[in-house]
């Protein structure tokens, strides 16, 4: 088998650069008048063309062979979908001091976003994880993120991010749940075409996310709304996603472990449950917040370097730890989970 390579020093992800460079962009040359009419809806239809991706990757048969190891995903599940948005509501108390109300919406967000795939994937493997088990507690992940993210922003950060208006639940619908479930729907017709142009149409997913990326931060910029921000409050954002970070990785590791997971499922947990999917936050981003979308995936965007700076140097030290010898269980178990390994570059 052959594992993903991360680079041995702690890595910058070439896709932050990208988006960086796109962020540099949108500050020079801002999209404006018409040429910010096309960049809207060329954003909306690369939206729509991700999660219609998204559904025809997923595979249904790989989700529900899953759930024989539901324990697993229940956990994962409930530590991005409960524990974050919890640890996310504490720190409101950080406003002002240390956030402004921005910048804590755009935090608060973070917390909400599904879990990555490709990435916790890759980590899982290099620290001789249950990788099958990875596979399927991202693909929930990601399934579940479809409504309780749109349902979780609209509930807890009220009209930051749109509300419960009937406009923001049709975009929610038409943009990202319509798509998916369509792409679900061709999956067995187009299923062949996506796995034999893998790598081609990854570069339309992330072409795709800088032109939505190009278009939120062009309407800050026309808003404004990077006035708010100041080296200081952005060093102090830091600071706290560091520390979010570091209780996700304890609380995952050390809390899987008493509730009776086997080391290779604790490295598929901690991997899982304690990152944040930016290919899935930054549409949905877009989607929810508008104009205020810069600011919101602000955070999202650092969190996501911090995250695989880290995991890479933690999956290193978990692929030294001596294997512990496998339950009969646990090898039934994995024996019963897909067997794809994963490919291409974390994300």
């Amino acid at each position: 088998m052959r594992r993903p390579h991360l680079p041995a020093w702690l890595p910058l992800d070439p896709y932050i650069l990208a988006l960086l460079g796109t962020v540099g962009l949108a500050a020079l040359f801002p999209a404006r008048g018409p040429a910010a009419t096309v960049a809207e809806g060329a954003s909306t239809a690369a939206v729509a063309l991700l999660f219609f991706l998204y559904g025809a990757r997923l595979s249904t048969r790989e989700a529900l062979d899953g759930l024989r190891h539901w324990r697993l995903h229940l956990t994962v599940l409930g530590c991005t979908f409960l524990l974050f948005p919890l640890l996310g509501l504490a720190a409101r108390g950080l406003v002002p001091t240390l956030l402004t109300p921005p910048l804590y919406s755009g935090l608060l967000f973070l917390c909400l976003v599904p879990s990555t795939i490709q990435s916790s994937i890759a980590f899982t493997s290099i620290a001789r994880g249950n990788v099958p088990a990875a596979i399927c507690a991202g693909s929930f992940s990601s399934l579940a993120g479809i409504l309780l993210t749109p349902l979780l922003a609209a509930g807890l950060l009220g009209g930051d991010a749109g509300g419960f208006s009937l406009d923001s639940l049709v975009k929610i619908v038409l943009q990202l749940l319509l798509p998916f479930l369509l792409g679900q729907a061709l999956r067995p017709w187009v299923g062949g075409f996506l796995v034999r142009n893998k790598k081609v149409l990854g570069y339309v997913d992330r072409g795709s996310i800088l032109l939505v990326v190009y278009a939120a931060f062009s309407a800050g910029m026309a808003a404004g709304i990077w006035h708010q921000v100041s080296l200081p409050r952005l060093g102090a954002l830091m600071a706290v996603e560091a520390v979010l970070l570091a209780v996700m990785l304890l609380v995952t590791w050390y809390g899987s472990a008493r509730l009776g997971f086997s080391r290779a499922d604790r490295i598929a947990i901690q991997f899982a449950g304690s990152k944040k999917s930016l290919a899935a936050g930054l549409p949905m981003a877009s989607v929810l917040f508008g104009a205020q979308a810069s600011l919101a995936v602000l955070p999202l965007m650092l969190f996501h370097q911090m995250q695989l700076m880290v995991c890479a140097v933690l999956a290193r030290r978990r692929a030294q730890d001596p294997e512990e010898p496998r339950s009969a269980a646990d090898r039934v178990a994995e024996v019963s989970l897909p067997s794809r390994q994963p490919t291409g570059q974390a994300r």
